[in-house]
C-alpha cells in the first residue's frame, strides 16, 4: 500500500497558524516594516513549528539577501580562534539569526580599507540583508561608506567613534573605573593595565579612563599601561616587562584588556616564583570560563558577552525593519571578585 505524501507547508499554513495575512508573513521574513514585533514574533514562531521556511531563490529574487548577515572581524585568524570573546559574541549573534532563519556570512580582514570594499561587494551583490560594524578606530571610514551606500548597519562601539550609526556598546570607562577603585580600597597604590591594540577606539577609552582613574586616587599612586594586540604572547611579555623591574618599582597589581592575557600572566607570574595574589594581583575582562579554570580563579571584569551579541543582532533587524529602539548601551560590566586579588603585602609605597 502506498503511503500518502505529507503535504507541503505553505506560506498560507503559516498566517494561518500566526493568525495574520499571507501578506504579514512576507513582511516579517523580508524584514519590511508595518508589523510589531510582537506580530513578528508570532510569524516566526508559527514558521519554526511548521519547519517552514521562505524560499530562498524568490526572496533573492526580489532585492537584497535578507537572510544573511555581514559581520568582517579585523583580526588574525589564529588570534580569533583563540579569542574568547569573538566567539561568545558570535554565538549570541548566531542564537537570534538561527530563530529567524538567517545566517551570518563571516569573513576575516587585514585592513579598514578592505573591509569597506568588501561592505560594498557584499551590498552591491545583494549577497547581505545588513552588516555588524565591530572595531571601530578615530576617523574609522566605515559610518561614511554604510550611508552612501545605503547598508542598513549596527555598530559595536561608543557612539563618539561611529559616525551616527545606531550603535551598540559597553561602558567601558566606567568599567575600568570600577577596576581602579576595586584595586585601590585592596591597597594598591602601584596598578598596571595591559591593554589592547592603541589605534581602537574603545582601547583609547580605557587608557584614558585608566589614567584618570588612577590619577584621583588619594594617597597618589603610579600607573603604567602597555599597548598589545590582545594575544596570549603578547600579554605575557608585556607581564615580564612589568615584573621584571625592581619589587619597589613594578605593580602590585594588573588589570588585562581580555582573559587570555590574564592567563598568560599567570602563568609568567609563576615562572618567575611570583605569589599570585600575595605578590601580584591581576585583574581580567571578560570573564569566559578560562578565568574560572585557572588557579587560583582569576577575578575579573565579568559581562554578559553572548547577550551582548544578541542584542546586537536584535538591533540591527530593527535598523532594516526601521522599528529598532535605536542606539543604545548594554550592562555595564561589573566586577567579580576571585582568587587573584587581595591587599598587597606592604600596603605602602616603596
Amino acid at each position: 500500500m502506498t503511503a500518502t505524501p505529507t503535504p507541503r507547508v505553505t506560506i498560507k499554513d503559516v498566517a494561518a497558524r500566526a493568525g495574520v495575512s499571507k501578506g504579514a508573513v512576507s513582511l516579517a521574513f523580508n524584514r519590511k516594516p508595518g508589523l510589531s514585533e510582537a506580530t513578528r514574533d508570532r510569524i516566526f514562531a508559527a514558521a519554526r513549528e511548521l519547519g517552514w521556511s521562505p524560499s530562498t531563490t524568490a526572496r533573492t529574487l526580489a532585492g537584497s539577501r535578507v537572510d544573511v548577515v555581514g559581520l568582517a572581524v579585523c583580526r588574525p585568524a589564529r588570534l580569533l580562534g583563540l579569542e574568547p570573546f569573538y566567539m561568545e559574541f558570535i554565538s549570541g549573534v548566531e542564537s537570534v539569526l538561527v530563530e529567524r532563519s538567517c545566517s551570518l556570512l563571516l569573513r576575516l580582514v587585514r585592513s579598514p580599507d578592505e573591509e569597506t570594499g568588501l561592505m560594498e561587494s557584499w551590498w552591491r551583490g545583494r549577497q547581505i540583508g545588513g552588516s555588524i560594524l565591530v572595531d571601530f578606530r578615530a576617523d574609522d571610514p566605515r559610518p561614511a561608506v554604510a550611508e552612501r551606500l545605503g547598508l542598513p548597519v549596527v555598530a559595536v562601539g561608543h557612539p563618539s567613534l561611529t559616525g551616527g550609526l545606531t550603535s551598540v556598546w559597553t561602558d567601558d570607562a566606567t568599567a575600568v573605573t570600577e577596576a581602579v577603585r576595586y584595586l585601590a580600597a585592596l591597597g594598591h597604590r602601584r596598578i598596571a593595565r595591559v591593554g589592547g591594540a592603541a589605534a581602537l577606539g574603545h582601547t583609547s577609552i580605557r587608557t584614558t579612563a585608566f589614567d584618570e582613574a588612577v590619577g584621583a586616587l588619594e594617597p597618589a599612586a603610579r600607573a603604567w599601561q602597555v599597548a598589545t594586540d590582545f594575544s596570549g604572547d603578547a600579554g605575557a611579555r608585556a607581564t615580564r616587562s612589568l615584573l621584571t623591574a625592581a619589587p619597589g618599582d613594578r605593580p602590585t597589581a594588573i588589570v588585562y584588556d581580555n582573559d587570555i592575557m590574564a592567563v598568560a600572566g599567570l602563568s609568567v607570574a609563576a615562572e618567575m616564583g611570583l605569589r599570585v595574589p600575595d605578590d601580584v594581583s591581576l585583574l581580567a575582562w571578560d570573564d569566559s570560563q578560562l578565568c574560572r579554570l585557572t588557579h587560583p580563579t582569576l577575578s575579573a571584569m565579568s559581562h554578559d558577552v553572548h547577550g551582548f551579541g544578541a542584542e546586537v543582532a536584535r538591533t540591527l533587524f530593527g535598523v532594516i525593519t526601521g522599528e529598532g529602539p535605536g542606539s543604545h548601551p548594554v550592562p555595564t560590566p561589573v566586577l567579580t571578585p576571585r582568587g587573584s586579588t587581595a591587599p598587597p603585602r606592604s600596603p605602602r609605597m616603596d
